[in-house]
């Protein structure tokens, strides 16, 4: 199931973009001091669920605005792919948060705002005279979060609070890595940045939780979610084993321990996920693929023997498999067993789910050609949430948010 569309044209396959915010978020505001991934992951789907989220960046921009790749013939490069993956739906304002009149407008959008996300190392803030206690200072309802590789110390010491962190140490520290891989001898590091994109997930959920706190009782507080402490979440079954059994789960490939069959097959053309763990769908693959003797067999007709026997239960399914398209393999399955093909990029733009979801959005760009993004995956009946505004350009909204601040000291 190979795509065939050419990068250039994505955006003629894609939804457009919303007309303006209409999640159910509208009318909080969040600051946005985030660099990188994690931080400005999570304000990113804030911003989609309609909040206004002001990116308060140096003058010099953040940390990787100006990293590419970019498209090409983009001769003012204003923002790189990186920056642009994350950055949507946002308002952008720089301010050198070391002068004190740039210091003074950050306080001023402190008292119109809900909350803060931030994701410097602990006390960077602290020492430029912005942090939780100076926020709260001008705003006592104002909720404070913070992403950082060990936590913060209001929350908790760790001996460790000091050091910076990327995405591998945190999967490394965190449990997923002694779980990934093909065996205990071929760790890997999980693709995704999931190191960086979970926490920021959580830190988003934490943020909107206490606001939600706030407007009832009027307290603001501080919270922060640690990057290690993220990761261990995710692996905590691992440890649940670990204690019920003294073994932690051990990396196992695309295989599930305790589940058969359950992997990543290959196709004439590709791969394919089959998991049929169950006895009805078992019988169901069996009969589809018409190896109805493997439900007679000693060695596959029950769980435990497929357990103990996964060779002979790959062997049927990856020779079925092999002799057949991703796109073959999918139709005899489909609606029957679960299944699905190992997709690229390019493949989600034909695929009649992502097309009938509108997972895939057109992204319109002020200086460049329109670019692709995966949409906001939370849907709602009532208050739909989405894509409408491109990444900003450094300071591009700076104008406008004095403005509505001069404004709002005038009423």
């Amino acid at each position: 199931m190979a795509g065939m569309t050419d990068h250039l044209e994505a955006h003629l396959f894609a939804a457009p973009m919303a007309d303006g915010p209409t999640g159910p978020l509208v009318g909080m505001r969040i600051l946005d001091l985030t660099h990188a991934l994690a931080g400005p992951f999570g304000t990113m789907y804030l911003a989609d669920l309609g909040a206004d989220v002001i990116k308060i960046e140096p003058p010099k921009g953040e940390l990787v605005r100006f990293n590419g790749p970019f498209v090409r013939g983009d001769e003012e490069r204003r923002y790189g792919s990186r920056y642009g993956s994350r950055n949507r739906n946002k308002r952008s304002i720089a301010l050198d948060l070391a002068d004190e009149a740039d210091r003074e407008t950050f306080f001023r959008l402190v008292e119109t705002a809900d909350g803060l996300l931030e994701n410097q190392r602990a006390g960077v803030l602290d020492r430029l005279g912005v942090g939780y206690e100076a926020c709260r200072a001008r705003n006592p309802r104002f909720v404070y979060a913070a992403v950082r590789g060990f936590g913060d110390p209001r929350t908790g010491e760790s001996p460790y609070a000091a050091w910076p962190a990327f995405d591998p140490i945190a999967q490394a520290m965190g449990g997923v890595v002694a779980s990934t891989g093909t065996d205990t001898d071929n760790l890997l590091r999980c693709g995704p940045a999931i190191g960086d994109t979970v926490p920021g997930l959580m830190a988003a959920l934490g943020l909107v939780s206490a606001i939600h706190h706030a407007q009832r009782t009027g307290e603001g507080q501080f919270l922060d979610v640690a990057m290690v402490d993220a990761m261990m979440s995710i692996s905590s079954e691992s440890l649940t084993q670990w204690s019920y059994t003294g073994r932690p789960q051990a990396p196992s490939g695309n295989t599930v321990d305790g589940l058969s069959p359950f992997d990543i097959y290959p196709t004439s053309d590709g791969y394919c996920a089959i998991a049929a763990p169950t006895p009805p769908l078992w019988e169901r693959l069996c009969t589809v693929i018409g190896r109805l003797d493997l439900l007679e067999d000693e060695r596959t007709s029950h769980i435990r023997g497929r357990l103990k026997n996964r060779d002979v239960v790959d062997a049927a399914i990856g020779g079925w498999a092999a002799a057949h398209t991703t796109a073959e393999v999918v139709a005899a399955l489909g609606g029957e067993v679960p299944v699905g093909p190992v997709y690229e990029p390019e493949d989600w733009l034909t695929d009649p789910h992502v097309i009938a979801r509108e997972m895939v959005v057109r992204v319109d760009h002020p200086h460049h050609r329109p670019t692709v993004q995966v949409n906001c995956p939370i849907r709602f009946t009532g208050t739909p949430a989405g894509i409408y505004r491109s990444p900003a350009t450094l300071d591009e909204h700076g104008e406008e948010l004095r403005a509505e601040l001069e404004r709002r000291q005038g009423e």
